[in-house]
């Protein structure tokens, strides 16, 4: 079921927070307000012609930085509005359902551990160690968080970004919610392997070289093989299921989503590889600035990322998505990231956010603004 947006789609303000690593070698010595104090003026965009102001806290020209780029790179809100998606290339469409139909023919054996520890309150879960064969043979590992009541009523695939996680964080689900939290192939505590880099520089480059061994094919594999890992061992969230990611797992998500009708709704935060080509173009702190170094000496790896373009594929995303853009962010490009929202063809939300990957005063506020506002929409799927 579509979330109530109006019929159309609704832009809020407020923050991204979601810092999956440390800048390292960057200061941020501070916010100074731009033009007085005055906050940025965001504006609502919908279908119906509708909608209403609403002011974020905060205003990415104020934010100051060492950086030796503008991490706005020159766009305001407008121009981020209408950003393009590229065109998809030649059989972008069949590789991805093939790619697919292999991952959902993988016979995923999750085997699932022993409750590590209960988190939270009223609204407590219980943590288990998960284990599951992704494409390829590879044997992810991750947490399953269930319900301390053992009331399920939907189900979440929710990734991380670069660096993987060291634990679940369960604080973005809905009461009811079975949540599968895998680290993807190289990455965080529990699925490093040994053929694979887990830094991120040399994680992004990894099988570049052609679009059959790209890492991202096999992170998206890592994602619908956690969906049937999670159905396996929880049945019931299965009638209900959701993804969550943000950076890295929000430019896996929009890869992944399309193609696979057990979704019914996404958020997806500061997302990572939107409108590759003009990534290339845009210096960053994050995983792109190895891709366009890369690039540089070998143009020709442009016809690989052109199919694993977050933008690209969110064009075939027909379920509701949540999306947190960041008009400030040194890691990923926010024109990118805003490619990403725009592309996306069905019922959608835009949630403005001050900076990504940017620590400032007021990030704890925000955070919980854009946290609140996921987590209803993940409840309305």
């Amino acid at each position: 079921m579509a979330p109530s947006t109006g019929g159309g789609e609704r832009i809020s303000g407020g923050f991204p927070g979601l810092e999956d690593r440390a800048l390292a070698g960057v200061d941020h010595p501070g916010y100074v307000g731009a033009n007085g104090g005055a906050g940025l003026e965001a504006r609502v965009v919908r279908t119906d012609g509708g909608g209403h102001g609403h002011r974020p806290r905060g205003q990415a020209a104020g934010l100051v930085h060492g950086l030796p780029f503008d991490p706005t790179h020159g766009y305001d809100l407008d121009r981020l509005l209408a950003v393009p998606a590229p065109e998809a290339p030649s059989g972008f469409g069949e590789f991805w359902r093939a790619l697919h139909a292999e991952a959902r023919g993988t016979r995923v054996a999750p085997r699932l551990g022993r409750c590590t520890e209960t988190i939270g309150g009223p609204e407590a879960v219980a943590v288990h160690e998960v284990a599951y064969t992704s494409l390829g043979g590879r044997r992810i590992g991750g947490w399953v968080t269930l319900p301390a009541d053992g009331q399920v009523r939907q189900g979440c695939v929710v990734t991380h970004g670069y660096d993987g996680r060291e634990a679940p964080d369960p604080a973005l689900l809905p009461p009811g919610t079975a949540a599968i939290w895998p680290c993807l192939r190289g990455q965080g505590a529990r699925s490093r392997q040994p053929d694979l880099p887990s830094e991120a520089a040399a994680h992004v480059l990894h099988g570049i070289g052609s679009r059959r061994s790209y890492v991202h094919g096999g992170c998206a594999a890592d994602v619908w093989c956690a969906a049937t890992a999670l159905a396996e061992l929880v049945p019931t969230s299965a009638r209900r299921l959701t993804y969550a990611g943000a950076s890295l797992g929000g430019g896996i998500g929009a890869l992944a989503l399309p193609w696979d009708e057990r979704f019914v709704a996404a958020v997806l935060t500061v997302p990572s590889f939107g409108n590759h080509p003009l990534r290339l173009t845009l210096p960053c702190t994050g995983s792109g600035e190895p891709v366009r170094q890369h690039h540089a000496v070998h143009p020709e790896v442009a016809d690989v990322l052109a199919y694993f373009d977050a933008a690209t594929a969110a064009r075939h995303i027909g379920i509701p998505v949540h999306v947190g853009a960041a008009l400030f962010d040194p890691a990923v490009p926010p024109p990118g990231q805003f490619a990403v929202h725009n592309a996306l063809p069905g019922p959608k939300e835009l949630h403005v956010l001050t900076a990504g990957h940017f620590p400032h005063p007021g990030e704890a506020a925000e955070e919980a603004d854009l946290l609140a506002a996921q987590r209803r929409f993940l409840a309305r799927a």
